[in-house]
């Protein structure tokens, strides 16, 4: 019965991700760039609604830009459960611009591509992320720069946090983590780390009971002095705290988001 169900959240899934390609091919050239923003939030959060991942909103996302969002990193699922909180730009690797399906998304989504290998396209990435910053954009990066299973966070790369050094931008902390939403325990389903492959975690998502994503927005801060490395080691602290809070039912400003 449960590989049934699966099968009927990935059809519906599927169907969602079709209506996406036709609003940003056919619609997204005559919005202006918050009608964009407004539709992409709200596309990915039916995503995840349609697929049995309930979205929990603790702390306040940055209400405009200049911004940086810095999250540690789960999951192929951590964009779309980011996205249905508060629309930003992330940094993705390059090669997700030619995957199918997935790639027109997230370009139309204003994804900024970057080659992980290359230290060259590292500092055009840093220029880039800053003119989008300077020009009012809120941009997203995972500093860990590979997945996790959201125990322990591995080690911050720096580099693209001088982005929001040069644009003189705050950045704003932010943990995620995946439950259980009967038990509160940590659910693994959606990881996607060493040997996983992506249809593999795809379909224990679609399997899984009931999942909540837990979305923790910190404090804006700026660099008060710091340089990336030192800021970059006091973000994935402050992520940390975020993460580990005692009572995340209890936080200040906690909200449900609900599909559109």
């Amino acid at each position: 019965m449960r590989s049934l169900i699966a099968i009927w959240k990935l059809l519906r899934g599927l169907w969602h991700v079709l209506v996406g390609m036709w609003t940003i091919y056919l619609r997204f050239p005559q919005w202006a760039p918050e009608q964009r923003e407004m539709r992409v939030q709200a596309w990915a959060l039916k995503f995840l609604a349609l697929w049995g991942v309930h979205v929990r909103v603790l702390g306040q996302p940055v209400a405009t830009g200049p911004a940086l969002l810095v999250c540690n990193h789960i999951s192929w699922l951590d964009i779309l459960v980011i996205h249905a909180a508060r629309h930003c730009r992330f940094v993705s690797k390059s090669d997700i611009r030619a995957w199918p399906l997935v790639g027109m998304l997230a370009t139309g989504a204003g994804t900024l591509y970057i080659e992980r290998t290359s230290r060259k396209d590292a500092l055009r990435m840093v220029r880039d992320m800053a003119d989008a910053m300077k020009n009012g954009d809120v941009v997203a990066v995972f500093p860990e720069g590979t997945t996790s299973d959201g125990r322990d966070l591995l080690p911050f790369h720096a580099n693209l946090i001088q982005a929001a050094i040069d644009a003189q931008a705050p950045v704003q902390p932010l943990s995620l983590k995946f439950t259980d939403a009967l038990s509160g325990l940590p659910s693994f389903a959606p990881c996607y780390i060493g040997d996983d492959t992506l249809i593999g975690s795809i379909w224990r998502t679609l399997k899984a009971q009931r999942i909540e994503a837990i979305l923790h927005f910190g404090e804006p801060q700026v660099a008060q002095g710091r340089d990336r490395r030192a800021w970059a080691h006091d973000l994935r602290q402050d992520i940390i705290v975020l993460r580990d809070a005692d009572a995340p039912m209890q936080a200040p400003n906690p909200r449900a988001l609900k599909p559109i």
